[in-house]
Order: C-alpha cells, then sequence, then structure tokens
C-alpha cells in the first residue's frame, strides 16, 4: 500500500527544534525553582545568559539559539500562522 511522504519545509524543522530546546529550558528552569517564562523573557530582552541556569545544559541550549529565529517562532506559533 503506498503511503504518502510527509514533507518539511527548513522553516518547520527549524521552529520543532527551537520549540524542543525551549522547552527543555523551560522544564530545566522549573526544576530549579525558578519562574522559566520570567527568566526567558529576561534573557531574551537582555541576552545576559545568567537568567538562564545550568541545570541539564540549558544555559548553552538557549545561547545557541538565535533571538531573531526564537521570537520569530514563537510569534508564528502564539498567532498561528
Amino acid at each position: 500500500m503506498y503511503e504518502p511522504t510527509l514533507t518539511f519545509s527548513l522553516a518547520q524543522k527549524k521552529e520543532l527544534e527551537i520549540k524542543r530546546e525551549l522547552t527543555e529550558v523551560y522544564e530545566a528552569l522549573k526544576e530549579k525553582g525558578y519562574n522559566p517564562v520570567n527568566q526567558i523573557v529576561g534573557y531574551i530582552l537582555s541576552e545576559d545568559p545568567t537568567y538562564i541556569t545550568t541545570h541539564k545544559n540549558a544555559r548553552a541550549k538557549m545561547c545557541k539559539l538565535d533571538r531573531d529565529d526564537l521570537l520569530h517562532a514563537m510569534v508564528r506559533s502564539f498567532v498561528g500562522d
């Protein structure tokens, strides 16, 4: 039986990766007792990596994400575009 091939654009793949990484950072912050939303917003606004814990390599994960790509993905996710 023939099954159609699923295709993903590079933009979709990148957004899925951003979502995965951001979710892991969120969970690491939560585990350490921080307010993940406040910490992530603080990092995005200031680019100060100390907003993000090193627990579970969260800081390195967050720092490797391009801030513009992150914001684009977040806005697209929020408005459903």
